[in-house]
């Protein structure tokens, strides 16, 4: 193998150890530094409480909310959906957005 070669992984003393210690392996990470990225997953730990984000959380046009209920954004539509908006706040996206 000439001086130059990327040597595999699978013969690099530290995936032995991984393997031995179940350690992570840096090489093996998806961005090469061992952090989580956002294609890796992000585990809770034990007894931790999920965070669920139900898209009420942030302010909605009535033209949004007209579409997404599958109304057409005609004014009549979306007149109709800021007084649902008015009249439910949060909960009228909860109940239309799942």
């Amino acid at each position: 193998m000439s001086s130059d070669a990327i040597e595999p992984i699978e013969e690099d003393p530290n995936t032995a150890e991984a393997v031995d210690d179940e350690a992570p392996v840096a090489a093996l990470a998806p961005s090469g530094r061992g952090t989580p990225d956002s294609t890796t997953p992000v585990f809770r730990e034990p007894g931790e409480e999920p965070v669920y984000r139900t898209g009420a959380e942030q302010q909605w046009d009535p033209e949004d909310y007209a579409v997404a209920k599958g109304w057409d954004p005609t004014p009549e539509n979306v007149e109709r959906a800021r007084k649902e908006l008015a009249e439910w706040g949060p909960a009228a996206i909860e109940k239309t957005v799942p």
